[in-house]
């Protein structure tokens, strides 16, 4: 669609069909702003070479070397020739290898000592970094190298090169053509129509460079601060942009009407409390207000509820329940799986006794009853949980995504709590919303710490509670990595550990990326973690500090584990696998059996990595450790310690000291500061797409800015975008704003936000 911003243009008008189409299909650019925006990924300056030691295999890359040495070699008794060319930045090598025409084609221009930029695609031969076939520009043009080289020497010479993210069908100097003409362009006709999102007064205020200004010197930097004052505006406009969009969908909730919930001062929630055998922690008390606060009100609450493992989130959501119960009100709990919302049930209905056995002989009069509804439930229990819903004489409903479904009706539901909110749809959330007359009063709980910036992003329209407090009586955890491909008598002293914990009276947990039935077998290929094996959280990092994945091994299976435990170093003790394919009952038999103290070892996928409370539980051998993700794993170690005698977490991995997967371990080691190691764990992922598409594999709406670098950006963009809405709801004196609102959020990302 044709606008009066050139932004919005077709690249096809700039740059041809061929290299639009190129752009187009391989790095999602269709028009003259979504090129604009592809900014550099770094610069290369006169001088500098790239570490190629740090260069990432698998990964389409352009490095600026010199070439160290070149030799033509044949092979295949004479009749193949293949080129190798060896580029140096004095810490490190690569090799670059051309066979048969263009082995002769190139090697009297690739020469010992020239410079250029090379690109292609890191891979690994004989323990060696090559690019095979690069494309290359050299920046040391000799007389036969033509004008096209010539140019490339005067740009090498005059400024900063900027590199970008490529791909192999089109290199980083073929993209910065690209950018140069839509450059060129736009500045025959003096940026004429180009869109300023960000209000006059707050560029003045904040001592922030008009767009085009910026565009250009993020593009065609004359030195590093040019692009110092490039990156600054263009992240405003990023955080921004988005910060408006978190904030008109803050003031629409508000707008909304919801049913204050008030509870009386001797209910449900009064006995309770009264009943607690401990005392509330000063942070549930306050986290507790606040939530409380929030019911009060008629317009729906929307809080994040986030923690430290094992902080006592599930308890404050109960309370939060109770209350609601009081008022004659209903409460509803997502939990992502079958054994977590389990283990819900059998937690909340232990805590709550006779007044979750309303009804019942021997329940509490001020009780009600506590159903759980699954999918695999049987019809008539189904059908009573159905009844009890309907006709209100369940208070509390603990369920997985069987909660959503059309035949569930309740009689007056006025909260939703979303545990572990990342692992539900948008439509799964809305669905259950939308059974309530009246909007519902929402509490989505995390239990994997969130820093502050990324809740002013990924949570933005939320408030926010945070549990950094740890309930008296819980243990320390120690934390090891075992080197089992160095030091293999380490594993063998780690199962000697487990078994020393059980003769102690103690219990362990044993955990696998993945099952190991043959249906598993096929679909794991070489990638782990997330959910029971199926890739997912972790599963990105697989490959860090391992073999290349052509020699990596796939990873360690439950069955085949939990076999090779109980017939070997582990033998004689009660061993049992838990893993999300068992039937139901079997799941809840093993994990009933297992709380009970009748299992010694449970070997299981991260089906048990939250919710699970064992306080007997004292060791974890998580193996393969580096194929899970950094808060993954910092979930599955709060399962240990969570009783009186200090817990132990053993991190099992082949990765080599040096590795990236190494470095990860060796921080979860290092601290149990949850919110520490999501920093980590944010960094070494990226940020995604803060508008919850990373799932959907498309490219982040954040380009330059760093949710956790960028804090004070962020805060402060938020302030900005709070009181500009308060004033302006519907953006009517700011047209361009709006402009780039509806360019930000497509119609997917756009039903995000509306259905938070």
């Amino acid at each position: 669609m044709m606008t009066g911003n050139p932004l919005d243009d077709p690249l096809r008008k700039l740059v041809g069909d061929r290299t639009a189409k190129v752009l187009a299909d391989h790095l999602g650019l269709h028009t003259t702003g979504d090129l604009l925006h592809h900014y550099p990924r770094r610069y290369a300056e006169r001088g500098e070479l790239t570490r190629l030691a740090d260069l990432p295999v698998d990964e389409y890359v352009t490095v600026v070397a010199q070439i160290a040495k070149a030799d033509k070699r044949t092979y295949g008794r004479g009749s193949g020739v293949r080129l190798e060319v060896v580029v140096t930045d004095g810490s490190g090598s690569l090799t670059l290898v051309f066979f048969s025409k263009a082995a002769h084609a190139h090697a009297h221009r690739l020469l010992p000592g020239r410079r250029g930029m090379f690109s292609g695609k890191v891979s690994v031969f004989n323990r060696t970094r090559q690019l095979a076939h690069p494309d290359y520009q050299l920046l040391d043009a000799d007389a036969d190298d033509g004008p096209e080289a010539k140019d490339a020497v005067d740009a090498f010479a005059n400024r900063l090169i900027p590199l970008y993210p490529a791909v192999k069908q089109i290199t980083s100097w073929r993209i910065a053509q690209a950018v140069d003409t839509a450059i060129d362009s736009l500045g025959a006709i003096g940026w004429a129509g180009v869109g300023e999102p960000l209000p006059a007064e707050l560029r003045t205020g904040r001592d922030l460079v008009a767009l085009p200004e910026a565009l250009v010197k993020v593009h065609r930097p004359g030195s590093k601060r040019d692009i110092e004052v490039a990156r600054q505006r263009l992240k405003w406009d990023e955080a921004f942009v988005l910060q408006v969009a978190l904030a008109r969908r803050r003031a629409d909730e508000s707008a909304l009407p919801a049913v204050p919930r008030v509870p009386g001062g001797d209910g449900l929630l009064a006995e309770f409390d009264r009943r607690l055998p401990f005392t509330l922690t000063d942070g549930q008390r306050d986290v507790s207000a606040e939530i409380f606060a929030d019911l009060a009100t008629d317009h729906p609450m929307h809080r994040l509820l986030q923690g430290e493992v094992g902080s006592g989130k599930t308890l404050v959501a109960l309370r939060a329940m109770l209350g609601v119960v009081d008022t004659g009100g209903q409460a509803a709990m997502l939990a992502p799986t079958e054994v977590l919302a389990q283990q819900h049930h059998r937690s909340i209905t232990e805590m709550m006794g006779d007044l979750a056995e309303s009804g019942m002989l021997g329940g509490s009069e001020l009780g009600t009853k506590v159903v759980l509804l699954t999918g695999s439930m049987g019809a008539a229990g189904r059908r009573q949980a159905l009844l009890d819903l309907v006709s209100g004489d369940a208070g509390i409903v603990i369920g997985t995504h069987a909660l959503i479904e059309d035949k569930v009706r309740f009689r007056d539901l006025g909260l939703v709590v979303v545990d572990e909110q990342h692992r539900f749809g948008v439509e799964q959330r809305d669905a259950l919303r939308a059974k309530a007359e009246q909007p519902p009063h929402l509490l989505v709980m995390t239990a994997t710490p969130i820093p502050r910036t990324v809740a002013m992003t990924v949570f933005g329209d939320l408030e926010t509670s945070v549990l950094d407090q740890l309930p008296a009586g819980r243990s320390p955890i120690a934390t090891h990595v075992v080197p089992a491909a160095e030091k293999p008598h380490f594993l063998a002293r780690a199962w000697e550990r487990v078994r020393e914990e059980v003769e102690a009276g103690h219990q362990a947990y044993v955990v696998c990326p993945r099952i190991g039935d043959e249906e598993d077998a096929k679909a794991a290929g070489g990638s782990a973690g997330g959910k029971d094996g199926k890739g997912g959280k972790g599963g990105g990092a697989a490959a860090e500090g391992a073999p290349d994945d052509a020699e990596r091994r796939p990873p360690l299976a439950v069955l085949d584990i939990a076999d090779q435990l109980a017939k070997g170093p582990l033998g004689g003790l009660r061993v049992e696998a838990l893993h999300g394919r068992m039937a139901p009952d079997a799941k809840d038999d093993v994990m009933r059996r297992f709380a009970a103290g009748d299992l010694d070892v449970l070997v299981a996928t991260t089906v048990i990595e939250v919710g699970v409370n064992v306080p007997n539980a004292t060791a974890m051998v998580i193996m393969d450790a580096d194929r899970f993700g950094v808060s993954q794993l910092h979930q599955l170690r709060g399962r240990v310690g969570r009783g009186s005698a200090a817990g132990l977490c053993l991190l099992v991995s082949e990765a080599h000291e040096a590795s990236p997967a190494r470095t990860r371990l060796d921080a979860v080691a290092r601290t149990l500061d949850g919110f520490e190691l999501s920093r980590i764990d944010l960094e070494q992922r990226r940020e995604g797409d803060v508008l919850g598409q990373a799932q959907s594999g498309s490219r982040s709406s954040l380009r330059v800015l760093a949710v956790i670098e960028d804090e004070e950006v962020i805060a402060a963009a938020r302030d900005e975008a709070t009181a500009l809405v308060a004033a302006d709801p519907e953006l009517a004196a700011h047209p361009d704003l709006r402009s780039a609102l509806e360019s930000l959020l497509d119609a997917d990302r756009e039903e995000y936000l509306d259905k938070g």
